[in-house]
């Protein structure tokens, strides 16, 4: 009696949705969201297109996904220091977001369109819940919570954004190198204006070219912090 040979098992019949927005992430960080088809997951998971919809659903889909999975993570993040303060707590957050999007530039354009477009979905909610309740914490009056946490949420992704390589950008500023490169020639334009009619721009050119990201990053949360003081 002859017998069939056993056909191999399928990928899609122990595809995760974790292992495919794993992959979504991955392209993502390669190409940026132009990278990121079915067509594109489908032949790196090794699996059929049904799997993914049935799993995640539509590219949007996908897109939300991986920036719901990348920002859940950083807001995981806890402050190593024990007892943590409130302002601790928000230093901590700010800056696992600006990590994440340091790590993911594509994540700039994503959690803006998220916080704008979904304002109930786990994204929003979760950076807001986590922001807002250090903001109570420091002592603003709860008739003030929504503008306080607002102010924060609105630096933190400004800051982050415009450190960020956005997409279609066409300053095509997306490595260190550039970044050097970019200062150097800033800084070398604005020694060229006349001291007389631009001295603040003389006086910080230095301070520019060498200043520090994250650093600088920190400097407004503390000045935002600072003025949320002044709302008790």
């Amino acid at each position: 009696m002859t017998t069939r040979a056993r056909r191999p098992q399928r990928r899609n019949q122990v595809l995760s949705r974790e292992q495919i927005i794993e992959a979504a992430v991955e392209l993502l960080d390669a190409g940026g969201e132009g990278a990121l088809t079915v067509r594109a997951l489908v032949e790196r998971l090794s699996t059929g297109s049904g799997a993914i919809s049935y799993h995640v659903g539509k590219r949007d889909d996908l897109l939300d996904a991986a920036t719901e999975t990348v920002v859940t993570a950083a807001l995981e993040t806890k402050p190593g220091g024990v007892p943590a303060t409130p302002a601790d707590e928000i230093r901590t957050v700010a800056l696992a977001l600006f990590d994440a999007i340091a790590d993911h530039p594509w994540l700039a354009t994503r959690l803006t369109r998220q916080i704008v477009r979904n304002p109930v979905g786990p994204v929003t909610v979760g950076i807001f819940e986590r922001i807002g309740r250090q903001v109570g914490a420091l002592g603003v009056p709860r008739a003030r919570w929504f503008d306080a946490a607002s102010t924060l949420v609105h630096y933190i992704l400004g800051a982050v954004g415009q450190n960020a390589r956005i997409e279609g950008d066409p300053s095509g500023l997306d490595t260190e190198a550039d970044r050097e490169a970019f200062f150097d020639a800033a800084s070398a334009a604005w020694e060229e204006l006349a001291a007389e009619d631009y001295p603040f721009m003389h006086a910080i050119v230095g301070q520019m070219k060498d200043h520090d990201d994250r650093e600088q990053f920190l400097t407004g949360i503390a000045v935002v912090l600072d003025g949320l003081t002044h709302l008790r």
